[in-house]
């Protein structure tokens, strides 16, 4: 391994390492826009530039290593360039951060403040460009922030593979633009685009003019959109920055998701349906109990489940996919030897949704079948036949395993008619509302945890797991 000095302080590096990862390796910064780990080399922004002793100034993310060489990151030459760089960046660059939703997370911000901190030397009016240009219908491009770094073009014509983004023009009039032919709508990757940008030029329609960054934590969770169990950051209003009067309901929505990097699973990146996780948990929500699609209180629907279950004969349990390891194992621990447990998809895929893919999504819509079929085993296409009560628990996906005319239990989350059909219906949380963990279609485990309190009247699972298991009459 060739050791280097990087402002003096010597370091093993690899022969295959650019200069720039060494020093990101180390904690050693190097200011960059265009370079990003997973993607080709640009060299566009210039802002990496070291100075190599016997060589003067080159951009370290395209410089290999080599044996005794010498690296200076704050030398007032590369000082003097990373002034100027930003200068040049902000000729044209619109002050407008007040409005911008980058604004907190914006590394045109982050490195002009450490890095130069002066206001623009020029007085020449900027350059105008259209501020609102539609890439589909889930990302709106400002060209007057966009700096032309190209790590969105490049995402599309190397991870995505749909090369929905190109160049055109030259010079000042360079715009980012779709490539004919191939739709950035159709691209189910689009939205990391709007991550990678380094200012506000690429932003998500769903998430424009939402809320302050800083006014949002995030809470680290899992895409519960099929069995690849990508791992993601929920986003929330933090409780101190709660909204008191006009739009308080946005106190208890999901604010939007991004990736949280794991490379055992996702790597930097998922689909935007693990984006759209809002449409899916904030479904209007079932939060009474109810016997025979009367209201009564969980205690009620609880003891008569209970007599439900004391006198089947052939009880079946309709397992639910999408129940963490800690409730799966709930299940089979107090309910596994009374009924006859049966693993069903909760959910498939939606119309005009990609079903699979070699870069993330998986086939199975589910996010814990591997789990739930190490526990109970692989499912019978007869699995309810015979049975004379049905503990349904979370979504069914096909309606045809529910035997007609048989007793039903359902536990579930959301507003649906085969609750008020049910027996007896208990409302349950949902992922956002608990902690648990999922394991992935490759065996790997990753956690989430809660965001939101549960409403009231609603339990957890593995908590009503325990106390259906109890005798009629019996107190937890």
């Amino acid at each position: 391994m060739p050791e280097i000095r990087i402002n003096g302080q010597p370091i093993e590096a690899r022969k295959d390492e650019t200069v720039l990862e060494v020093c990101r390796a180390n904690g050693i910064d190097v200011p960059c826009f265009c370079w990003h780990p997973e993607l080709s080399i640009a060299g566009n922004c210039r802002m990496c530039l070291v100075e190599v002793e016997g060589r003067g100034l080159d951009i370290a993310c395209n410089m290999p290593v080599s044996a005794g060489m010498e690296v200076y990151t704050e030398s007032e030459a590369v000082r003097d360039h990373r002034r100027a760089i930003l200068q040049f960046i902000t000729l044209n660059h619109p002050v407008d951060c007040g409005i911008c939703d980058k604004a907190g997370e914006c590394l045109l911000q982050d490195h002009h403040y450490a890095h130069n901190a002066k206001a623009s030397i020029s007085h020449e009016p900027k350059v105008r460009a259209p501020k609102h240009v539609d890439l589909s219908d889930r990302i709106v491009l400002d060209n007057e922030r966009c700096i032309l770094c190209l790590r969105c073009t490049r995402f599309t014509a190397e991870i995505s593979k749909s090369h929905a983004l190109g160049v055109i023009e030259r010079g000042d009039h360079a715009s980012i633009r779709p490539v004919e032919g191939h739709p950035l709508a159709d691209d189910p990757y689009s939205d990391n685009i709007i991550d990678l940008c380094p200012v506000g030029a690429l932003l998500s329609k769903d998430f424009l003019h939402r809320a302050r960054v800083w006014y949002l934590q995030a809470t680290p969770s899992v895409c519960p959109g099929c069995s690849r169990g990508c791992t993601v950051d929920v986003w929330h209003r933090k409780k101190e920055w709660f909204l008191k009067s006009v739009g308080v309901e946005e106190n208890l929505k999901i604010a939007r998701v991004t990736p949280r990097e794991n490379p055992a699973v996702n790597g930097p990146w998922i689909c935007n349906k693990g984006r759209d996780l809002a449409k899916i948990l904030e479904r209007p929500r079932a939060t009474q109990a109810l016997i025979a699609g009367q209201p009564v209180t969980t205690a009620q629907a609880i003891e008569h489940a209970r007599r439900l279950i004391a006198g089947a004969k052939s009880p079946r349990a309709l397992v639910s996919n999408w129940g963490s390891n800690e409730e799966l194992e709930a299940l089979q621990r107090h309910l596994g030897t009374r009924m006859r447990c049966v693993v069903k998809a909760d959910r498939k895929a939606e119309p005009g949704e990609r079903i699979e893919d070699d870069l993330l999504i998986r086939a199975d819509k589910n996010p814990n079948t591997r789990r739930a079929l190490e526990l109970f085993g692989e499912p019978a296409a007869d699995a309810a036949q015979g049975a004379d009560l049905v503990l349904l628990w979370g979504e069914l996906a096909d309606p045809a395993l529910l035997p007609a005319g048989v007793p039903r239990i359902v536990l579930g989350s959301w507003i649906d008619p085969v609750n008020d059909s049910a027996q007896v219906f208990l409302p349950v949380s949902v992922q956002t509302e608990r902690s648990g963990h999922y394991t992935n279609f490759d065996g790997v485990v990753s956690a989430f945890a809660p965001c939101f309190d549960k409403p009231a009247g609603v339990s957890d699972a593995a908590v009503l797991f325990a106390q259906l298991a109890l005798a009629p009459g019996a107190r937890p």
